[in-house]
């Protein structure tokens, strides 16, 4: 997609981000969260992370806020330093031109940059094909299913666990 631009989301960028995640929560599976956070906690979330240097971006078309994506902490135990969490959004209108790829190109290449050597995909829903799909073109592996482990829209939910290297990996000390 050639008209897309993907940046460093900016606080000019929450509402746009908040109405994206909103529709998620409320008609998704890909977040087990249930009610939709208002703009104050997204902004607050969206700090919290760049506060601790993670990348956090959007992707823009035509001027549009049309997705959004960043990592973040895997786990808070001190040894997880390095491994972080993606979380990639796209608004429906803009599902299938690509921009879920983009953002994960993008946010791959600056994780690796800010020296994290595993990225980890918790992906709500085993039927969210897309997300898995996006995340295998990206090299990651699927390492795992954890079966009816969420309850949302009156039907049980798996999560899929899929995991990327990045950088020089396990293969030297951070």
């Amino acid at each position: 997609m050639s008209d897309a631009i993907i940046r460093a989301a900016g606080p000019d960028d929450i509402a746009a981000i908040t109405r994206i995640y909103g529709d998620a929560v409320k008609n998704g599976t890909a977040t087990f969260e249930i009610e939709p956070p208002d703009q104050a906690e997204m902004a607050r979330r969206r700090q919290a992370l760049l506060a601790k240097d993670y990348p956090y971006l959007v992707a823009e078309r035509a001027g549009v806020v049309a997705g959004y994506a960043y990592v973040g902490p895997y786990h808070l135990r001190p040894a997880y330093r390095w491994s972080v969490e993606d979380t990639i959004y796209v608004a429906p209108r803009f599902h299938r031109l690509g921009l879920g790829r983009l953002l994960m190109t993008r946010l791959i290449a600056d994780a690796q940059a800010g020296g994290f050597r595993q990225m980890i995909a918790v992906i709500g829903d085993s039927a969210n094909a897309a997300s898995i799909a996006v995340h295998a073109a990206a090299g990651f592996r699927r390492i795992g299913t954890l079966q009816a482990v969420g309850f949302k829209h009156g039907r049980w939910l798996d999560v899929v666990m899929m995991q990327r290297p990045l950088g020089s990996a396990d293969s030297t000390a951070p």
